[in-house]
Formats: structure tokens, sequence, C-alpha cells
């Protein structure tokens, strides 16, 4: 099965093939939201052509399809020489299980449910690995953001020093910018659905942010407050490799 390569500097390709509807547009929104360029599938009949049609950087495959399962497919796709990482999603945890993955040809296995971080580091360095990775640097208002260096300097080369939350917090609100984020969605984002936490934590983090970044009314960004929802951030303009 060879299929044409992807073109120089292309963002990272990401092929999901998983049945269940909320976890496949969910799975495609947090992936596109991170720089990659995803399609999707439900099954492996429908995966199948989009695998001859070009070459993705990863595959991310549930095991329990409809028809033929992930482990028989990812079996198939190695015998037919598709190179592609694959990270294998499953509720079966069981050692057998794992192994029977790893034997098919997966590179990982993630059990469900999982936890969105995790998933996206696994994605990460999976891409990594394939030769790709997804854009790295964001600039915005005389600042950049190095997503891979968790860093944020000033124009002028100079570091500002931020917690590990206050970059997280920073780097989801420049990722969803200019969109209405309520505290409860930044909360799940940032802090994990699994942490229980005052929703007004994420007032005082952002007022910490805006004393680091030195924000007046005359910065090209701003920080809303949307009463009883939450935060928006609008930038004058903003730069992404």
């Amino acid at each position: 099965m060879n299929a044409p390569s992807s073109p120089p500097n292309a963002r990272p390709s990401i092929l999901v093939v998983e049945d269940d509807a909320n976890l496949r547009i969910g799975l495609r929104d947090n992936l596109q939201d991170e720089g990659y360029e995803v399609t999707v599938a439900s099954h492996t009949q429908e995966a199948e052509p989009l695998l001859r049609s070009r070459t993705y950087d990863l595959l991310v495959l549930d095991v329990m399809l409809p028809g033929e399962d992930g482990y028989s497919f990812c079996r198939r796709l190695r015998a037919s020489g598709v190179q592609s990482m694959v990270l294998m999603l499953t509720a079966r945890s069981l050692e057998d299980d794992i192994v029977r993955g790893f034997d098919a040809g997966a590179q990982d296995y993630l059990t469900k449910p999982y936890r969105l971080r995790e998933l996206l580091a696994r994605v990460g360095a999976l891409v990594r690995r394939a030769g790709g990775a997804p854009p790295s640097v964001m600039s915005f208002g005389g600042f950049s953001l190095d997503l891979g260096k968790r860093t944020l300097s000033r124009i002028d080369g100079s570091v500002i020093d931020l917690t590990r939350t206050e970059f997280d917090l920073l780097a989801f609100l420049l990722k969803h910018r200019d969109r209405a984020l309520p505290r409860g969605e930044i909360l799940d984002a940032v802090w994990g659905r699994d942490v229980i936490v005052d929703p007004r934590t994420v007032d005082n983090f952002v007022s910490n942010l805006k004393k680091k970044l030195g924000w007046t009314s005359a910065s090209s960004f701003t920080i809303h407050t949307i009463r009883g929802v939450g935060y928006r951030m609008e930038l004058e303009s903003m730069t992404k490799p």
C-alpha cells in the first residue's frame, strides 16, 4: 500500500480511526487545536483508501472497531508496507492485550478512559519520532511562547518566568483566541478533569499573567473578562510557523 509522501514543511498529519462519534470528534478537535492536520474515519474500510491516498505521520487507531478490529488492520498495514506510527486506543488493559497491540505493529498503546494531556504527550512523542513536529512557537504582542521549550520570551530575548500552570493557561488562551472560554473548560484543560479547584482560581491566574506580561490598555493583546462565563483572549496580530 504505497501512498504519496506529505509535501515538505506541511503540518504533521494524523488519521484517527474511531467508531464512537463523540470520541472521534473530540480527538479531531483537540488534535487540531495542537496544530496537527487531522483526518477521521469511523472504521477500517473508510480508513484504508485514505491511507492509500497519502502518507500520515501517525495513525490513532481504536482496537474495538465494527468489522475488522484494530489489531488485524494494523497487521495488514504493516504487511503492505505502511510505515506510519500507530497509537492504539482501547478499553482493554490486560497485559496480553497490550502485547498483542505491539506484536501487531503499534508503537504505543493507551487504555480508555485516557487523560487528554497524556494522550497529547504520547501523540507528540510519536510525531517527533516520525520526523514531524506541531507548530511550536506562537508570537504575540512582542512576546514568543515556545511550546517545545516551554519558555516565554520578550522580543529582546529576555525570558519571563512562568509557573507550569501559568504557561499552560497562556498557551490554552492563545490556541483558543477569539473564543469565549468558560471557566470550567479552562479548568478541565489546564488543571485537569480529575482535579477539584475553585473556579475563581482561574481569575487569580489570569491576573498574575497580566502582571507578568506587563499588560496595559495600550498593549496589542488583551484578555477580556466575560461576566458570568470566563475569558476571551484577543490579539491585534499573531504569527505561527
